[in-house]
C-alpha cells in the first residue's frame, strides 16, 4: 500500500466551475443512497453485538468511481480519478476508500470523514418506517445513515463522479476520503487513524481539510473531547430486613458520584473562549448507564457500577481530567466515613467486621480531545463565504459532540474545518432522515469552495 501522489493535467483557474460540474443529480444521488441505506443493517457499529462490514458500502462507492479511474485490474476506465481501497489485513471486511482528482499544482482540497458505519437501531418497531431501506417522502430521504453519515458518503461520491465525468482543469488536487470505524472506538488502527499513521493523508496538508460529518449546513467551529468512565462501588450484600449489617453499594455509588460531579463542575468551569466559539454547552460529566449483576428485591446489593462520559470543550485537556477523576475517588476512599448516607442505618463502614466500602473508577483507553478550528485560516474563510453564497447566511456553532482524530490531524498540521448537511435533531435518533434540498446545497457549497480556492494565487 502506498500513499497517493498527484499526476498532471493542464491547469487554469475555474471561476465557472459550477457551470462545468452542474448541480447534484437527484436521480443519481437517490439511486446510490438507496443502495447504501440497504446496507445499513450490516454496518451497525457496537461490538460485540454489532460488527460492521463497511466494505458492503465501499463496494457501491467503488462501483461508481472505478470506471472513472486509472486503477488497473479493478475496473479502471482510463481516468482521470485515482482510487484506492485500503484495508487493514486483520479486518478484511472493513475498508476505506480514497479518491483523488489530480490537479497540476501542489495545492489540495480534501473532503474527509464521510464514514461508512452507522449507530445501531435499538428497536426497528419504534420507527415509523423501515430503518434499513431508503424511503422517499418528497424532499425527505428516510433511513438509518441518511444524516449520519451515508447521506454524506453518497454526496461526496457524486461530487467525485462529476469531476471525473466533466474533467475540469484544476490547479488543486481534490481528495475524498471515505472511512470505516467512526462510530465506535473499541477497535483501532483500521480507519482514519491508520490512514494518518501510514501517511496516506500527507498530501492533504497542502490545503484545507473539510471534515464532512456534522449537520445543519453551517460551519461547526468547535467539537468536544470525550472520556468514558465506569464507577464501581463495592460494599456488602445482605438481607434488606437487616440493613444495619449491609453496605449498600447503590447508595455508596450514588453519593460518591454526587461528590465527583460536584468537584468536576468546580474544577472545570465554563471558559471565556467557549463564548467566542459559541459552544452550546460547557464541559459536562454525567451518568448514562447503570449495571447490577442481579439478585432478589429483598437483597441489598454488594456491588454495582455506574458508567457515563465526560464531554469537554476544546480548551480542556482530557488527560488532565482523567487525573482529576482518579484523585476524586482516592479522596472519597480515604474519607469514606464522611460521605453522606441515606437514613439512620445507612453506612459505608462495618467496624465490627473490619469492612469498609470503596469505589473504583476506570476510563476507557480511547480518550478523544476536542478541536477549536482555526478561524483565521483561508479554509475557514472560504467555507464561510461559500456557505453565505449558497445558504444565504453564516451562523457558526460549536458543541461537545465528538469527532475522532480531528484534533490529532490539526496538531499534525492539517487545516481541519467541519461542516455537514444532515439534520442535527435526528443524529443517533429514531426516524433518521435528511433532506435532498440540503444535500443539493451541500454539493453547491463544495463546488464553490473548490472554485474559490482555484482563484488563489
Amino acid at each position: 500500500m502506498a500513499p497517493l501522489h498527484s499526476s498532471s493535467m493542464s491547469a487554469c483557474s475555474s471561476p465557472l466551475l459550477k457551470d462545468v460540474i452542474g448541480d447534484l443529480d437527484r436521480h443519481s444521488y437517490v439511486a446510490l443512497l438507496t443502495k447504501l441505506i440497504g446496507e445499513s443493517e450490516y454496518v451497525q457499529n457496537n461490538p460485540p453485538k454489532y460488527k460492521p462490514k463497511e466494505n458492503r458500502v465501499a463496494r457501491h462507492v467503488l462501483d461508481v468511481l472505478l470506471p472513472l479511474s486509472t486503477t488497473p485490474n479493478n475496473g479502471g476506465g482510463g481516468g482521470p480519478l485515482v482510487v484506492q481501497h485500503i484495508t487493514n489485513p486483520k479486518y478484511p471486511e472493513r475498508g476505506n476508500v480514497i479518491a483523488e482528482y489530480p490537479g497540476t499544482g501542489d495545492g489540495a482540497v480534501s473532503f474527509v470523514g464521510m464514514h461508512m458505519d452507522v449507530v445501531p437501531v435499538v428497536n426497528p418497531k419504534d420507527w415509523k418506517f423501515n430503518p434499513f431501506s431508503l424511503s422517499v417522502d418528497g424532499d425527505r430521504l428516510q433511513g438509518r445513515g441518511t444524516t449520519d453519515c451515508l447521506g454524506h458518503v453518497a454526496l461526496v461520491t457524486e461530487l467525485m463522479k462529476r469531476l471525473g465525468e466533466t474533467k475540469p482543469k484544476l490547479k488543486n488536487s481534490i481528495y475524498a476520503v471515505f472511512i470505516c470505524n467512526e462510530e465506535n472506538g473499541e477497535v483501532t488502527g483500521i480507519g482514519v487513524d491508520m490512514l494518518a499513521k501510514e501517511r496516506y493523508l500527507d498530501a492533504l496538508k497542502a490545503g484545507p481539510l473539510y471534515w464532512i460529518d456534522v449537520a445543519d449546513k453551517q460551519p461547526c467551529i468547535g467539537s468536544g473531547g470525550m472520556i468514558t468512565w465506569h464507577l464501581k462501588a463495592i460494599g456488602k450484600q445482605f438481607h434488606s430486613g437487616l440493613p444495619n449489617k449491609a453496605i449498600n453499594a447503590m447508595e455508596l455509588n450514588m453519593e460518591a458520584l454526587k461528590v465527583i460531579q460536584t468537584r468536576f463542575y468546580s474544577d472545570v468551569p465554563p471558559l471565556p473562549e467557549e463564548e467566542k466559539y459559541k459552544y452550546a454547552t460547557p464541559s459536562t460529566m454525567k451518568p448514562t448507564q447503570w449495571t447490577y449483576r442481579g439478585g432478589s428485591v429483598n437483597q441489598i446489593p454488594g456491588q454495582c457500577e455506574i458508567s457515563g462520559d465526560v464531554r469537554l470543550t476544546a480548551f480542556y485537556s482530557p488527560k488532565d481530567i482523567v487525573k482529576k477523576l482518579h484523585a476524586y475517588v482516592d479522596d472519597i476512599n480515604a474519607n469514606i466515613e464522611d460521605l453522606d448516607t441515606r437514613g439512620p442505618v445507612s453506612k459505608y463502614v462495618l467496624p465490627d467486621e473490619g469492612l469498609k466500602g470503596r469505589v473504583e473508577i476506570e476510563t476507557d483507553p480511547e480518550i478523544i480531545a476536542g478541536i477549536a478550528c482555526n478561524l483565521d485560516s483561508r479554509g475557514y474563510h472560504v467555507l464561510s463565504e461559500a456557505t453565505k453564497e449558497v445558504i444565504g447566511f453564516v451562523e457558526p456553532y460549536a458543541d461537545t459532540g465528538t469527532l475522532p482524530l480531528v484534533r490529532d490531524l490539526q496538531v499534525k498540521g492539517f487545516d481541519v474545518q467541519l461542516t455537514g448537511y444532515g439534520i442535527n435533531d435526528v443524529y443517533h435518533a429514531d426516524n433518521e432522515y435528511c433532506l435532498f434540498s440540503d444535500m443539493e446545497q451541500g454539493f453547491e457549497v463544495f463546488v464553490s469552495i473548490i472554485s474559490k480556492l482555484e482563484e488563489d494565487k
